[in-house]
Parts: structure tokens; sequence; C-alpha cells
């Protein structure tokens, strides 16, 4: 089932293993529990830490359990964990093998005080690049948590259990049999939503911590690169983020940062928390901030208070809180949200395998969710508002060369309808004619921008039109001690490697606003 370079880096891997572990597999006689044999005999063969047989019973086959030696539960596999789930199942093995997960103790010791009866089901495509974190997350906890329980099924290999549930989007997260959350998680979120007093908690730490030269509030490529920079001042640096590395986290492939030929979001946005950290920032991720509070004289505190109630104190604070996807804002969009309205077509395409699906957008990012669509789903219909496709040439002549693609420009999306459930069709007007169209389909995929993470900003820092802080060409608002960077800002062009510029660019404005405090230095180097 592995070729031998997968088995040479698995066996390296398996040598880490610190006590016997045992794959139990109900398997029938499928194509895909043939598979799921064959790769669990390579796994067993490859140490000797790891027996395997097929004394399974689970209704669900083919699965496999992940168990501890003598044990007969554990995390629990449905379908062929490949693709970007391989990682996730080598984690698996090397976790319940007594290997100690890359995680804080912190977060480790709320998971084992979790009270209660967790049966977790998590559904994911083997293309997702979303759904790793929390099928990772959900096995660590089950691992470290007898009360807990998860399975890991594969959408493509139980189609008919995905559609009587009608997942449309993945990783879609049962608990106990009804619905616990959507999209991507770490497993702090998973345990901060269980655990309903964790938010008085961690309100009461932050309360508790002394002022920051320099506050940061975002974890992108802008914020990280802020907190770099102003860290290597000597200075003490905080970061309040509601998720380290921002929307990187959802981008698929980055090929255009400069010095990294190709990468991923999820690594890429690792790789900003890991420099982060190392110079010792201290970083405190699913932050929301909801209030900023001017300092009252000049030189004073400006204060970030967050969801929980928690309030952080800086001499100093950058915006760099990001954007998110622009919705479209019609009829049916939030009641068919992962119903049939979905963002990422790179984790929920294969959800719509031999259906037909829209994607609303021309630009870059439109254009290539229907290129990707068109070679797993049935047909795609792109709608685009402007009187032509925004995106790059090369994109809209592959676009065009698709026979399965249907491109309708001066198009406005007036709808999308469905049964109650589901997702059953789209409405659009030419805006030429002022005719009205409808599609039947069963997807949309909306594509159309950003919308800049400022709503708590109003009537505190100057925005733009469009909800962007105003800022200059060093990253000042109108508000003194106030910096910010990144997408959220009117720099045009929102890019990672922009963004991480402006994020530099500001701690060093940041830094500079500081020692021109001299009670605040003073204070500072003391």
């Amino acid at each position: 089932m592995l070729d031998d370079t997968m088995k040479t880096q698995l066996q390296t891997y398996l040598g880490m293993l610190r006590q016997p572990i045992h794959l139990i597999a109900s398997l029938d006689d499928s194509e895909t529990a043939r598979d799921t044999r064959g790769l669990l005999q390579d796994i067993a063969s490859l140490s000797d830490k790891v027996t395997f047989d097929e004394s399974g019973t689970d209704a669900r086959k083919p699965s496999f359990v992940v168990a501890r030696q003598g044990e007969t539960t554990g995390v629990r596999f449905a379908g062929l964990p490949l693709g970007h789930e391989f990682t996730s199942l080598v984690l698996a093995l090397l976790w319940t093998g007594g290997h100690p997960p890359k995680v804080e103790q912190e977060v480790i010791d709320s998971i084992k005080s979790l009270d209660g009866d967790f049966r977790f089901e998590v559904y994911m495509s083997l293309t997702c690049h979303n759904c790793p974190d929390v099928v990772q997350a959900l096995s660590l906890m089950t691992i470290v948590n007898p009360k807990i329980q998860t399975v890991v099924i594969e959408g493509g290999a139980f189609q008919a259990e995905v559609e009587s549930r009608q997942i449309m989007a993945v990783p879609m997260v049962f608990l106990n049999g009804e619905v616990f959350a959507s999209g991507r998680m770490t497993v702090e979120e998973i345990v901060a939503k269980l655990d309903t007093k964790s938010g008085e908690r961690e309100a009461a730490k932050l309360n508790a911590k002394d002022a920051y030269d320099v506050l940061v509030v975002g974890g992108g490529p802008a914020g990280a690169a802020a907190a770099v920079y102003a860290a290597r001042k000597g200075i003490r640096v905080g970061v309040a983020a509601e998720r380290m590395g921002g929307q990187v986290n959802d981008t698929m492939s980055i090929e255009n940062y400069i010095s990294v030929l190709e990468t991923d979001g999820p690594k890429f946005a690792a790789a900003l928390e890991a420099q982060v950290r190392h110079y010792e920032v201290d970083v405190m991720n699913l932050q929301r901030a909801e209030k900023l509070i001017p300092a009252e004289e000049p030189g004073g505190l400006v204060q970030v208070q967050l969801a929980h109630g928690g309030v952080l104190k800086a001499r100093s604070v950058i915006l760099s809180t990001g954007a998110r996807w622009r919705n479209v804002n019609v009829p049916g969009e939030q009641e068919y949200k992962n119903k049939g309205v979905a963002y990422c077509p790179h984790c929920d395409g294969p959800l719509f395998k031999g259906k037909r699906v829209s994607v609303i957008g021309g630009g870059n990012s439109g254009v290539e969710a229907a290129i990707d669509l068109a070679g797993v789903v049935e047909h795609v219909t792109l709608i685009e508002f402007a009187d032509q496709l925004k995106a790059d040439a090369v994109l809209v002549s592959k676009l065009k060369s698709l026979p399965n693609v249907e491109i309708h420009v001066n198009a406005q999306t007036t709808e999308i309808t469905g049964d109650g459930s589901k997702v059953t069709g789209l409405k659009y007007k030419d805006r030429a004619t002022g005719e009205e169209h409808t599609v039947p389909l069963a997807g949309v995929f909306v594509q159309i921008g950003l919308v800049p993470n400022t709503e708590f900003l109003k009537g505190t820092v100057e925005l733009s039109r469009f909800g962007e802080i105003v800022v200059d060409a060093k990253g000042h608002t109108n508000v003194a001690g106030v910096f910010a960077a990144g997408d959220c800002t009117t720099v045009p062009y929102k890019q990672i490697v922009i963004a991480a510029g402006e994020g530099a660019k500001a701690a060093l404005s940041a830094f500079d606003h500081l020692i021109r405090q001299p009670v605040a230095m003073a204070e500072a180097v003391a």
C-alpha cells in the first residue's frame, strides 16, 4: 500500500513509540477495505511495537481503531486516512504509543479536566487542508482523556452517510449525535467550547498581566512580523490573536513569498508562530478584541478589551486584525451556509462530486476555484458582477478551455435558493437586460474578496468607507500610540509579503513612539 519512501519515513517515526499499540480493523469486501488492510499490514510490518488483527465489529466498514496494547478503544478511522490525513494517522500512532505531543502542558491539563460523555464524529475529505487540525485535536483529546471518543470519517468512503446527514462542508463535527462545529478549530478552541467556565478564568488571568510596551492585536503575517521586530528591541511584547496565522491558515498554496519557493498556509502559519515564540513574545491565542480604549493622557496606557471581558494594557498597540471572506449578502446565504453555501473549494469541493455548482466571483480566487471544481463536479457556473472577468489572463484562458464551465459576466446574484435543508439553486439578474435567471445546482462557492475585521474600532480609530484603518506611510493611525498594519488597513494590495513588511514598519514606528516617552522607556529597561 505504501511506497518504499513512505515506508522508510514511517519506520523512522514508529521508532519513537514508547509502548506497544494494536490496530483493530472492521473490514468488508470493498476496494477501500482491501486498501485499508494493506495499509495496516504495512504499518505493522515496520515496528515490533505494532500489531494488527481484523477482529473489529464496528458497523462502519472499513474502519480501524488505534489502541494501546490490551485495550479496544482509541481513535477510530473510518475510511482510508491518506492525503492530508496521513499525518493525522501517524500522530495518532505516536501519541497512542506514548510519544509526547507538542502541546503545552496547560492544554493537556485542560483536556484531562473535562468531565462528561463526549462522543465525537468528525467528517473530513482527503483534499481538505483545514481538516487535519480538527482531526488531530480530537484525536489528541481522545488519547489524553478516556471519557472522550472520536471517530474520523472520510466522507468519500461513506457518501450515503454524508448525504443522509446533509453534510456539505468539512470538517464537520458532531458531538453525541448533534452538530457541534464546522470548519477549522484548534484543540484550545474545542476545549474552550466544552469548558463553559474557561472564559472567566482566562479573563482573570489576562487582567493580572502587567502592561506591555507593545501589544499586537492579530496574529497573521502583519502581526507576527510586528511582534518579531518589536521583540528584537528588547522590550516587553504581547500578541493577542483570535487565531495565530490568521487567514493564512485557509490558504492552500503559497508560491509568491520571496525566498520560499512553495509552501501551504498551515505550514506558513505554524512557522510564523514558531518565530514569534522564539523571541519569547507572550502569545495569547483565541483572544477576540471587542473594544479599543485610547490612553487618557499623552504617554498613558492604551487598553484592549476582549470578548470574555478581560482587558490588556500597553504603552503602544499595533492593530493587525486582518480580513475575512466577504459575503454576497443575498437571501439564502446565511440560511444555507455549510448546507451548500461554501467558501473553500479545496475543502468542500469533493463533497459535490458529480453535482452542479456555482462560483460567485471572477477575480483570481473565483476563477481558480472554478478551475479546481471543474475537475471534480459535473458542471460549474461562474457568476461575475462586472462586465468582464478580473482574473489574470492565463487563468481566464484556462477556464474558458474547460468544457463543463459556463461563464456569466455582468450578472448580479440576487438569491440563493433551497428546500429548507440544502441549496437547490441560484438566481441572478442580467445587468444589461434586467432579465432574471435561475440556475439549478447543489452548491455555491463565494469568492468575492475580503472585508476588514475592524467593526470593533468604529468610533475610536479613523476608518475608510470600506472599513479599513486609515494609516500614514509609517503605520500611524489618528490615535496616539496606536498603529496598524496588514489587510485591515488602507495600504493597497492585500498580499502576505506586503502585510509582513507593513507589520515590521509598524513595530519600528511603535518603538520610535516609545523612545520619545522617557518615563515609559525608563520603566521598560529598569
